[in-house]
Formats: C-alpha cells, sequence, structure tokens
C-alpha cells in the first residue's frame, strides 16, 4: 500500500485526494489551515485520515496544494519529518520561486522535490467544488531539479498514475513562468478587467458564448492570483504592453474609419489562431 499526503484541500488538492482516492493501492493523508475541511474531507470519504506529524514520515508522495510562498513555508515545516524516499510535488501556479526555494531545502534533508503544475481547474475554488476527475487526461507540466534522470521521470509517472494525467512534461522553472503569464494569467487580467465595462450591468439578453467565454475567469481568488501575478510580474508585462500595443492599433484603425486596415487585423488574428491549433 502506497502513501499520498496532500497539504491544502482546496480545489486542487481536494481533486487530488478525490482522484487517488478512487485507487485501492493508496492511502490518502489530508491537511488544511482549516480543520473543518479535513473534518468534511473525512465525511465526503476523499482522505482516510489526517496529515499528522506521525504519518509524514511514512508518506510516499507529498502534494504541497498552496500559494507560491505557503508551499515554501510549508516545505520548511515538514521537510525534518519526511523520509528520503519521499517525493515531494507542489501544485502552485508559478515554479521558478517555488523550485528556487524548495530544491535546496530537498537537497539539504535528502528527499525529492518537483516543481508540478497540473493544467486543469475551474473559476470556483474550495473543497466543495473538488472532483475526482478534475485531472482525466490534462496536462501535468513537472520542474525537475534535474533533466537527466530517467529513473525519476519513470518514477514521478508511477507516483502520477492515480490522477490519470493525459500528458506529463519537463520544463525548466523559467520557462514554464513565461508560457503560464500568456497561457492563464493573462487570461484572467483580460476577463477581469473586461467585466468592468459600464455596459456589463445593462447585458440582460444581449450575450451569447463569447460573452461567457471571455468572462468565465473573471470571478477569481483575488488573494492567489494578485500573488501569482505579482511573482511573475516580468513576463506577465511583457505580455501586457503586448496586448496593449495590439488593442492600440484596432482603436486606430476604428478611429479613422479604416476598413481595410481593420480588417488586416482581424484576418491576422484569424490566421495567428489557425496556426496556433494546427488547422
Amino acid at each position: 500500500m502506497m502513501r499520498v499526503g496532500i497539504i491544502g484541500l482546496g480545489l486542487i488538492g481536494g481533486s487530488m485526494a478525490k482522484a487517488y482516492k478512487r485507487d485501492p493501492h493508496w492511502e490518502v493523508y489530508g491537511a488544511n489551515r482549516s480543520k473543518s475541511i479535513v473534518d468534511f474531507a473525512l465525511i465526503a470519504q476523499a482522505i482516510d485520515g489526517e496529515l499528522t506529524h506521525e504519518i509524514l514520515p511514512t508518506l510516499d508522495l507529498l502534494f504541497l496544494a498552496s500559494y507560491p510562498q505557503g508551499v515554501i513555508d510549508q516545505l520548511r515545516r515538514v521537510a525534518p519529518m519526511l523520509s528520503k524516499n519521499c517525493v515531494v510535488i507542489d501544485l502552485s501556479g508559478i515554479k521558478q520561486k517555488v523550485c528556487e526555494a524548495c530544491f535546496p531545502i530537498a537537497a539539504e534533508y535528502g528527499f525529492t522535490f518537483v516543481g508540478g503544475h497540473p493544467m486543469a481547474g475551474t473559476h470556483n475554488s474550495g473543497f466543495k467544488y473538488s472532483r475526482a476527475d478534475m485531472f482525466d487526461g490534462a496536462p501535468m507540466v513537472l520542474v525537475p531539479p534535474v533533466f537527466d534522470d530517467i529513473e525519476l521521470f519513470d518514477r514521478l509517472r508511477t507516483l502520477l498514475l492515480p490522477a490519470r494525467f493525459g500528458r506529463i512534461s519537463a520544463i525548466t522553472a523559467e520557462e514554464h513562468d513565461r508560457r503560464i503569464a500568456f497561457t492563464s494569467q493573462m487570461a484572467h487580467i483580460v476577463s477581469n478587467a473586461f467585466i468592468k465595462s459600464p455596459t456589463a450591468r445593462q447585458h440582460d439578453g444581449f450575450s451569447a458564448g463569447s460573452y461567457r467565454d471571455l468572462t468565465r475567469v473573471a470571478w477569481l481568488n483575488p488573494d492567489m492570483w494578485a500573488e501569482l501575478f505579482l511573482e511573475n510580474r516580468e513576463p506577465l508585462l511583457f505580455e501586457l504592453d503586448t496586448l496593449l500595443a495590439s488593442l492600440q492599433k484596432y482603436r486606430d484603425a476604428l478611429q479613422n474609419n479604416d476598413f481595410d486596415g481593420l480588417r488586416a487585423l482581424l484576418d491576422e488574428g484569424r490566421r495567428i489562431k489557425e496556426e496556433v491549433d494546427g488547422r
């Protein structure tokens, strides 16, 4: 029997607990800042027990499902209690700050730390929205301490089997944060800014799929996302500046009543979308 511990039973941590609870070869233990969430997870049979100091040394795998600084603080706290055979994977939204702090901690105590980011989730947060199938078929991005350890990659794939990821890939922390600034963080900023139009309160009956698609992630956790944005400030500023420059071109075309220029901008975006999607 294998043992997994999860610190942080929110949307992602709770979903990870439920995913591993599906597998009869794993025992699942959870901890959360709010003890009531642990009690609720026990009632919901999402975990087998509370993750205590007595359980920590027996773990094969530990997930840290918190904000970046929370991950670092949690690892510092539990590191002396972990077995050298334990693999620790964080599930936070940025990797450079987390990995720079956590790799040395793992090296000091002799266990393995790997940065992780499951490419799944919803705009809702909290354990009550967690699902056992949250990660089924989804990509999982890993930032390992080294990139030439085949045995480690094989071990990680085996340890992650209960989550049923569709694809597991490895990348550097710097490249992860650069890409995530575009694919995730910018989408949240644009959605959150877009909904601030005064027209938003008057749109009833005049919205369809495009409105829902664009505004879905405007409903977010402001504490978490503010931390993620600031910790990934430089890549995010690059994406914001790029978008603002592009929007100015659309505005200029509209201001100048420039049909040809506006059409060219729209066609350029359409063609890039086709190229990105591989159509």
